[in-house]
């Protein structure tokens, strides 16, 4: 076997799928309104999907994360005239805060212009995922649903004996004592703990302030639920999280009641056609799959 002319054409293979996938990764990212119904009113219906993040993918083939898709859909939506409700189907663990406040203040903006928004909870929202689902005016969840976990977790890795062990060191040089407090390669100082703390103590806060104004409840009362635990749709109903239980029809439903559509409405879905980089991406998914596991080497605060 001709190994050398094998390379070549592997290598120029790989060529080729990447310019396909640049040149179609436009494709593979846009969207497209699936009318379900027709009637009186409009009501839209938008997926937040996976982990919330703010940033694109950083892999070759990466596109914008279901999380930025989502926040386009609801920009849309706030633009859309003839609409005059939205369901936002949520089905999310969260991640991360910045990200879910951006969603959180975009589902406001999204009232503001006039629609009712009601949050469909489906498998599960908790944390991030509730956080942006606290903002409609109404929650519909399965009984089912996995909600809550209303918290805030951050981690800080320390590698340091794991860079011993493989010889791996680095020299350092800072502006100040605390700009390489994230560092792996060393642990956190007693101080840095503490500033570490003020800012998840913050962060908290932030939610349980943003629960406490969407739904309407004391500050106090939504601190003794928000201990990071988290509860079933029954459970949330029982404690005020939720207001209904139900699924994605019983949520089109109050959303067209509450919007004051008469008869049946006009339900349209905005959802993702599928591009060759969706494919590949799928790919990616598999391969990390079966990867070594390893703790991440960076610290994000997330919800």
């Amino acid at each position: 076997m001709d190994y050398k002319k094998a390379g070549i054409i592997i290598v120029a293979a790989s060529i080729v799928v990447t310019l396909a996938a640049v040149v179609l990764s436009g494709k593979g990212n846009s969207d497209s309104k699936i009318q379900a119904s027709t009637g009186s009113g409009k009501v839209a219906v938008i997926n937040l999907s996976g982990t919330i993040a703010s940033t694109q993918d950083a892999s070759l083939f990466g596109s914008a994360s279901s999380s930025s898709l989502t926040m386009a859909d609801l920009e849309r939506a706030e633009k859309d005239r003839s609409l005059k409700a939205v369901v936002l189907r949520i089905d999310s663990p969260g991640g991360s805060a910045s990200a879910s406040q951006e969603l959180y203040d975009q589902v406001l903006r999204l009232k503001k212009s006039g629609k009712t928004v009601v949050a469909s909870f489906g498998d599960m929202a908790a944390s991030g995922g509730y956080f942006v689902g606290a903002a409609a005016d109404k929650i519909v969840a399965v009984p089912s649903t996995v909600t809550g976990s209303i918290g805030v977790i951050s981690t800080v890795p320390n590698l340091e004996e794991l860079y011993k062990m493989i010889g791996y060191k680095e020299r350092v040089f800072k502006s100040g004592p605390h700009k390489d407090m994230l560092s792996p390669s060393r642990p956190l100082t007693t101080e840095e703990e503490e500033i570490m703390q003020e800012l998840i103590d913050e962060t908290y806060d932030q939610f349980v302030i943003a629960v406490a104004n969407g739904r309407g409840l004391p500050q106090e009362k939504v601190r003794q639920l928000a201990d990071g635990r988290i509860y079933t749709g029954s459970q949330a109903k029982e404690i005020g999280l939720v207001d209904e239980l139900g699924g994605k029809r019983e949520a089109i439903e109050l959303a067209t009641k509450l919007a004051g559509i008469k008869g049946e409405p006009e339900v349209v879905e905005y959802r993702r056609v599928p591009g060759l980089v969706d494919i590949l991406r799928g790919v990616q998914t598999i391969s990390q799959k079966y990867a070594l596991p390893l703790p991440p080497a960076y610290t994000t605060i997330k919800y």
